[in-house]
């Protein structure tokens, strides 16, 4: 572990990265199997908001839209809050994980979707759709870059077993520097950002949405409903489950 901290090299990172999580294409009224009087499901949304603790304060609350604090904390604040385990932390701290590209954001998330329907849920077999949103979200830090490193130490792009890369995590976290660099393991040239402080991101914007259906062999990613934009064949997966 010593000789990768020895051959890393500082990144000045002022740039847009792509964050792609779970959502839905239409907003679900969570309060409408209360009551089927419209002011009675408003009423229950109030008194949720009015009980609901603040996530995140703009510095400029009179003029930043209402949504922002939803916003921020679906793009930023969310892994910071609910910790679990990943390539880069053991589940004792939160990380925060974001892509050059939305291209490279489809291919690390897709990956993870379907190791966890077939892990958790045994749907490997049936045809199954998720909806996706993608923010863009500003970085301004000194990222420690493993980049270039990537392609001459394997452990760092081993397509399932985290063991190194959690051990270098729990030491960048450790000693407080802001995140790290490196090369996406699913896709090939793609880059991600791993993000250990949430400091050093800002002002996230919707970039699209997305939604994944698996079909047979293959998961389909759509921008538009019912238009193939990426096809990802389960082949490539074969071995990193």
């Amino acid at each position: 572990m010593d000789s990768l901290f020895d051959w890393l090299t500082l990144a000045d990172v002022q740039q847009d990265f792509a964050r792609n999580i779970v959502s839905l294409r239409m907003s679900q009224d969570l309060f409408d199997d209360l009551s089927s009087d419209p002011a009675h499901r408003l009423l229950a949304q109030r008194v949720e908001d009015d009980v609901k603790p603040v996530s995140y304060r703009s510095r400029t609350p009179i003029i930043d839209r209402p949504f922002e604090d939803a916003e921020w904390f679906s793009a930023i604040d969310w892994p910071f809050r609910h910790w679990h385990a990943s390539r880069y932390s053991d589940g004792s701290f939160g990380v925060w994980y974001g892509s050059e590209s939305v291209e490279t954001t489809v291919f690390e998330t897709a990956f993870h979707w379907y190791r966890g329907l077939i892990l958790d849920a045994g749907f490997e077999r049936e045809s199954v759709i998720a909806e996706r949103k993608v923010y863009a979200v500003a970085c301004a830090a000194a990222l420690l870059d493993a980049r270039e490193l990537a392609a001459t130490d394997p452990a760092l792009l081993h397509p399932s077993d985290y063991r190194y890369c959690q051990s270098a995590g729990a030491r960048i976290h450790r000693e407080g520097h802001p995140g790290l660099l490196t090369m996406s393991v699913r896709r090939a040239g793609g880059e991600n950002a791993v993000i250990f402080n949430p400091a050093v991101l800002s002002n996230p914007r919707h970039l699209c949405q997305l939604t994944y259906r698996l079909e047979s062999e293959r998961i389909i990613v759509e921008k538009q409903p019912g238009s193939a934009w990426i096809i990802l064949e389960l082949s490539g997966f074969a071995g990193q489950t």
